[in-house]
């Protein structure tokens, strides 16, 4: 069958979503953490749906939910994550996992078996670290690391979770080279940029790179009512200042769609009554493009060594983790163009990615690209987060004309 004539089944695809929101129902949203007990229920009921559709569905050992379509390749992987941010929403990740399950439903169904395998990536959200599902799949996860790693939030080591979920000792499956034609993941936008618009799809052309610091203020502590002003090394001050700059400067040097956050502050001792003897922030920008980032980082050094000389206190700029700017494959980014054009004519952008996704770690073994719909609001992460079920039906069927039209093309 040609791509022109696949449609899904938006009502099964919306059952399917609302069923898996069950899972850590939390106000209008869900909160369903990585490993946690209901989390490793979810997996399992999504590993039962990947069987019902025909796929061999497999739980490996940190806890990716992989469902193999029978028959040689090259197959399109689909696929995204299922747990979520603390009290968060109901669509992030969860979407892309239940689209890939329905197209690999309608497309075996409507004559092309065998074509999809599907895939639902462990803690993308960084309950433990980053990407270790998607990054285990191709072969860049080590034991040490895994072995090292604890719940951000409460401190569990990674390894007693995985035991509490029935993952230890299971194989951590790896990319079968050869066996797929590209990834594909779709997902809510996480901003208001298409509803801005009046848009219904993004194309999405890249996934930005994450530039993350910790700043270090040496100041000195005393006392906060018999101190003069005149005398104070005062490190909230001077945190207080470089923020500013950083503020005033930084939309000198960044792009059209650079941004750039202060995720976390905290002075020490933290009291009322004292001066700050020291503060300490976690930093980060956001871009696509090289240059930019370089730009960016040049002028953050720049605003500490001028806040080192005029002193009072000391700024120390430590690198905390620099990721690499991922560009979307041309190919697949066409089939999703025409997708979108043909069932949202005029209603598509080709766009940027600001959030970090599992794509951009499948883009270093295969070919991937990403597909958006709307966020109500522009809203994620939290229990608010919506789509209009409208708008999540006409995205899986672009998705599932774009995987035809690719399997057309051969």
């Amino acid at each position: 069958m040609s791509a022109s004539n696949i449609s899904i089944n938006g009502q099964r695809l919306l059952a399917d979503l609302y069923r898996l929101r069950e899972f850590g129902t939390f106000k209008t949203g869900v909160h369903r953490p990585t490993y946690s007990e209901v989390d490793i229920a979810s997996r399992h009921w999504i590993a039962e749906q990947m069987r019902s559709a025909g796929l061999e569905a497999t739980i490996d050992g940190i806890g990716n939910v992989i469902g193999r379509a029978a028959g040689p390749g090259p197959k399109i992987l689909l696929g995204s994550h299922s747990e979520t941010q603390n009290e968060a929403g109901w669509l992030d990740g969860a979407l892309g996992v239940m689209y890939g399950l329905e197209v690999a439903r309608t497309l075996a169904e409507q004559g092309r078996p065998g074509a999809i395998d599907v895939a639902s990536w462990a803690d993308e959200e960084g309950h433990y670290m980053s990407f270790p599902g998607s990054r285990s799949f191709i072969g860049e996860l080590t034991e040490t690391e895994i072995d090292a790693s604890k719940n951000r939030y409460h401190g569990k080591p990674l390894r007693q979770a995985l035991a509490e979920g029935g993952l230890a000792g299971l194989p951590r499956l790896q990319v079968e080279p050869g066996r797929y034609r590209g990834y594909i993941e779709a997902h809510i936008e996480q901003g208001d940029d298409l509803e801005a618009h009046d848009l219904k799809i993004g194309v999405v052309t890249s996934i930005v790179a994450i530039w993350q610091y910790r700043i270090r203020i040496e100041g000195v502590q005393n006392h906060a009512g018999t101190t003069r002003m005149a005398i104070r090394k005062d490190a909230g001050a001077a945190m207080v200042r470089l923020a500013t700059a950083i503020e005033a400067t930084f939309p000198k040097v960044c792009a059209e769609r650079s941004v750039w956050t202060f995720g976390r502050m905290t002075l020490e001792p933290g009291a009322p009554s004292i001066i700050p003897g020291a503060a300490e922030a976690y930093f980060q920008f956001r871009d696509a493009e090289p240059a930019v980032l370089d730009r960016m980082h040049t002028t953050l050094e720049g605003l500490i060594a001028e806040a080192n000389a005029a002193g009072p206190c000391q700024v120390s700029l430590h690198i905390v983790g620099r990721s690499t700017p991922v560009k979307s494959d041309p190919a697949l980014m066409a089939a999703l163009d025409r997708g979108a054009e043909k069932h949202a004519p005029g209603l598509w952008q080709r766009m940027p990615s600001g959030a970090g996704h599992d794509a951009q770690y499948l883009a270093k073994v295969m070919p991937s690209a990403m597909l958006f719909v709307p966020s109500i609001g522009g809203i994620s992460h939290h229990w608010t987060e919506d789509t209009a079920d409208a708008d999540i039906v006409l995205g899986c069927q672009v998705l599932a004309a774009a995987c035809a039209d690719l399997l057309d093309q051969g």
